[in-house]
C-alpha cells in the first residue's frame, strides 16, 4: 500500500506544475522531440530538462535517444492509476 501511495504522490506532484501539464497535453497528440516540446516554453533548456526528468521519474513519460535526438512519449498507465484514485474518492466529493 505504501508503494502505491508513493506512486500517486509522485504522479500528483508532477501534475502540480503548469509546464509539466502542458508537456503531457502535447504528448497526448503523439511522441515529440525535446526541442519540439521545449519550443513553446520561455525557459532555458536546462530548466526545461528538469521538468522532463520529473515527468520521467514519476512515470508519466518515457524517452529514447536516436543519434542526437531525444524523443519523449506519454505513458498511459499513469492516467489509469490517477483516474482510479479520483474515481474511488468521487462519492466523497459528490455528497
Amino acid at each position: 500500500m505504501a508503494e502505491k501511495s508513493e506512486t500517486l504522490d509522485a504522479a500528483f506532484q508532477a501534475l502540480a506544475d503548469p509546464t509539466r501539464r502542458a508537456i503531457l497535453s502535447r504528448l497526448g497528440q503523439g511522441p515529440a522531440s525535446v526541442g519540439e516540446l521545449a519550443a513553446p516554453h520561455d525557459m532555458a533548456l536546462t530548466s526545461f530538462m528538469k521538468h522532463l526528468k520529473i515527468l520521467e521519474r514519476s512515470g508519466w513519460i518515457v524517452s529514447a535517444k536516436a543519434g542526437r535526438v531525444r524523443t519523449c512519449s506519454i505513458v498511459t498507465d499513469r492516467f489509469a492509476d490517477v483516474g482510479a484514485w479520483v474515481y474511488g474518492h468521487r462519492s466523497l466529493w459528490e455528497r
